[in-house]
């Protein structure tokens, strides 16, 4: 298959512009004249790995929180006042970021970040904690019904055991009911200083403004000095099994180190992955779904902050559950020696076409200009992007496979029963 070369990323209108205000507060815009929107994130350094232990769940509670009022609005103000501006907005907290952002009409730019600059100062209010509390727990039930979040959860806590990386991002219920406001307006003091923010805006927009409009409505922040415990985990292989009489299908999932966010090899890595695991195509496919012995299988690649994972996730008839296990570890091993040219170019052109998708609105470059500058403290352009995936070679996929092997890894499975398992180190025996 011959690759796709891309084109011209870089309109006669685009251009990057940066500034760092004297309390900390990160402003970085790509501007282009030629968007139709406007799009712009708060992006804050915080997740489920900076909680302590006893705080579990804590940053996804308080993204909620945002939403309930400030000292200048009340949360009906602020729900009516995007709804007038036709904002898309919304909020997100995973294990290392919390994301609140909203894409608008050009001109509405200047409210909409006023808007988001008072949610960052809100009113976390007793009364609003405890009625908001009992919606984290709510929630917390609905995804114990998602036997994936379950089998995730489950894997995660005996990757990573003891460290940060653990922690599930929305807590437990004990973690939850024994939370105070007190203890989450003090995690907050700690973890919402300018200093741990970064401001990211794309579309049509006016940079000087932006900058002004923050340094006015940020004038009264404080740095908190936030940082993260880059302690790396203790990994070895592991496994666990969870049984639940409920369920028809038998889910599987295998977790295993990556490149980190800031390592030159996330782009070969994310080839390996889609070569290996996309959901179409890829050797799990043709290995496990097409021939009919799994309902689904996939692998994908998530970089992080000082580390990276690469996640399988199957499901099958419990029947099928041993030959379907045996199969993906089969597959698996030797991958470092059997990728080839073409899958790989396959690969790069999909990722290619997705990454021009995606970059092809204001929101979409916001995201991606924010998180590559956060990690890596470098503008990296759409054009650049494609370049670098465009760039990566067969030798560059297989040097990946072979330096992480898929080890040490943790095999987690959830189904109506126990079966027979496939040990850590591949080979099938019985519990």
């Amino acid at each position: 298959m011959a690759p796709l070369r891309p084109t011209d990323q870089s309109p006669m209108g685009l251009a990057f512009q940066h500034k760092t205000l004297a309390n900390g507060l990160a402003i970085l815009a790509e501007s282009n004249a030629d968007a139709h929107t406007a799009a712009v994130g708060f992006f804050v350094k915080t997740g489920s790995r900076d909680e302590p232990t006893d705080l579990m769940g804590v940053s996804h509670f308080l993204e909620h929180m945002m939403f309930k009022g400030t000292a200048r609005r009340t949360a009906d103000e602020l729900n009516r006042e995007f709804d007038d501006l036709g904002a898309h907005n919304n909020a997100f907290t995973s294990q290392e970021l919390t994301l609140y952002f909203a894409q608008v009409l050009p001109e509405a730019l200047p409210q909409t970040v006023d808007l988001l600059a008072d949610m960052m100062r809100p009113a976390l209010r007793d009364d609003d904690f405890e009625l908001e509390k009992k919606v984290i727990l709510e929630e917390i039930g609905m995804y114990n019904d998602y036997p994936q979040w379950r089998l995730q959860d489950a894997m995660l806590e005996t990757h990573f055991a003891n460290h940060p990386l653990s922690h599930r991002v929305l807590g437990t219920n004990e973690s939850i009911r024994a939370l105070t406001a007190e203890q989450m307006r003090g995690y907050f003091e700690d973890r919402y200083g300018p200093d741990n923010i970064t401001v990211a805006a794309a579309g049509r927009l006016d940079f000087d403004q932006l900058v002004d409009d923050l340094a006015r409505l940020t004038a009264d922040w404080r740095a908190s000095g936030a940082s993260r415990d880059g302690t790396e985990p203790e990994l070895g292989d592991a496994q666990t099994s969870l049984t639940d009489p409920k369920l028809v299908r038998q889910y599987l999932a295998l977790i295993c180190p990556g490149p980190s966010t800031q390592d030159p090899q996330r782009y070969a890595a994310r080839v390996l992955a889609d070569v290996v695991g996309d959901i179409e195509g890829s050797r799990l496919y043709w290995a496990l779904v097409d021939p009919g012995v799994a309902d689904e299988a996939s692998m994908s690649y998530h970089p992080m902050d000082g580390l990276g994972n690469l996640l399988t996730f199957v499901t099958c008839d419990p029947d099928d559950a041993e030959t379907v296990e045996a199969k993906m570890m089969e597959t698996l091993a030797g991958v470092a020696d059997a990728i080839q040219d073409d899958e790989v170019q396959r690969a790069k052109n999909k990722l290619a076409t997705l990454a021009t998708v995606d970059g092809e609105t204001p929101l979409g470059r916001m995201r991606s200009i924010a998180t590559h500058w956060i990690a890596l403290q470098e503008y990296l352009p759409l054009a650049d992007q494609i370049e670098r995936y465009m760039a990566v070679t067969v030798d560059d996929v297989r040097a990946v496979a072979a330096r992480y092997n898929f080890h040490p890894r943790t095999i987690a499975r959830l189904g109506p029963k126990v079966i027979g398992t496939v040990s850590c180190s591949g080979a099938l025996d019985s519990r």
